[in-house]
């Protein structure tokens, strides 16, 4: 009896594994909370994209709502959200953007080719300021409230549902 219980240990071992490895793929990783959230936006010192010797600091959160948009020209998904981020803009929400590991003229080249809808757009080549927000892909979009604290994080690219179900009323929450 021993002998035979252990030549179905490792089946039984298996199944096991198996039940969590297949809840494990059925999560959605776009659905993920920010550690940062009801925090300060993390202090930083950067050069803008259009200008290097222009400077912003967390600073630039106080007093305004603001979403704060993390793009790429190398990344897909920011080209398909820019009408999103146009729009928003458009309504007169403020948008302020990460360049997230670019080069300068890919990214000015990027918001020729697709619009500029950012108030401003900090330079973060290197990818530590985003690093600092936990980022691990673009894009990825944060509410700042007028304090700048973090209120929202929408991971992934923000589409016309996701302006009229979340980031609206969102942004509703904290004007």
């Amino acid at each position: 009896m021993t002998r035979r219980l252990i030549l179905l240990l490792p089946l039984i071992g298996f199944l096991v594994l198996s039940v969590f490895l297949y809840q494990g793929l059925s999560l959605n990783p776009f659905h993920r909370d920010s550690a940062l959230m009801a925090r300060d936006f993390p202090a930083f010192n950067k050069e803008t994209l259009k200008d290097p010797e222009q400077r912003v600091d967390e600073s630039l959160f106080l007093g305004q709502v603001t979403l704060v948009n993390v793009w790429g020209e190398w990344c897909p998904e920011c080209k398909r959200e820019m009408p999103q981020l146009l729009d928003l803009a458009d309504r007169g929400i403020r948008l302020v953007g990460i360049s997230y590991k670019d080069t300068r003229e890919k990214g000015m080249g990027f918001l020729q080719d697709f619009g500029d809808p950012f108030e401003v757009n900090i330079f973060d080549p290197e990818g530590d300021l985003s690093f600092e927000l936990g980022v691990y892909g673009a894009p990825e979009t944060f509410l700042v409230d007028r304090e700048g604290i973090i209120r929202y994080h929408h991971t992934g690219y923000i589409s016309p549902e996701d302006i009229r179900k979340h980031i609206l009323p969102e942004v509703g929450k904290w004007q």
